[in-house]
């Protein structure tokens, strides 16, 4: 069976896996940062992936809304989730994830903002900055949340992670291969 570009009953698309896998490797790139940072320090070996952080976090968060789109486009035609409460379950972690995915680069957008300084990731501007310094409101949010948030995504990710490995290594279904590989055509009858 060939990949086609849109999603299928039996497996994603194209455009859904480059979406699922290059957020997976920005993903892993910014917890890999921040892992060393608290581990090694403000040094140079944590400076080389903390740098690029807010920049990957916007491009993050742009991402995750064109991600939603093109899931919104391809809703009717998606995989379907599993039946009875493993599904319910399920529904639950991609619902909690993908909130986390908005609210963490959400915060951290509103604490550039209230910041005062300029933002332009990627050298590309997307706001200026005011006079008057950081305005309270909008900084403490994100100094109070977008670290516990992101470890809390963290947690659910490695879940999320888990649960596709149980699916292929336990239950040996083909929920993985919906995502990671070419799907297997239906069982014929009595097989």
């Amino acid at each position: 069976m060939a990949l086609t570009w849109r999603d299928t009953p039996l497996r994603y698309g194209v455009i859904t896996r480059i979406l699922h896998w290059g957020m997976a490797a920005l993903f892993a790139w910014q917890f890999l940062g921040m892992i060393l940072r608290n581990l090694l320090g403000r040094g140079p070996v944590a400076g080389f992936f903390v740098g690029s952080h807010t920049a990957l976090g916007t491009l993050l968060l742009l991402l995750l809304l064109l991600r939603g789109a093109w899931g919104l486009y391809n809703r009717p035609q998606r995989p379907p989730q599993e039946k009875g409460w493993l599904g319910r379950a399920a529904t639950a972690g991609h619902l909690a994830i993908y909130a986390l995915m908005l609210v963490v680069p959400a915060l951290a957008l509103l604490r550039a903002y209230g910041s005062g300084r300029p933002f332009a990731p990627f050298g590309i501007p997307l706001f200026d900055g005011f006079p008057g310094g950081p305005i309270g409101w909008m900084t403490a949010p994100a100094h109070a949340a977008h670290g516990l948030l992101a470890w809390a995504l963290l947690a659910l990710i490695a879940g999320h992670v888990a649960m596709a490995l149980a699916h292929r290594l336990v239950w040996r279904d083909d929920v993985l291969q919906r995502m990671a590989g070419p799907a297997r055509p239906p069982a014929a009858p009595g097989e």
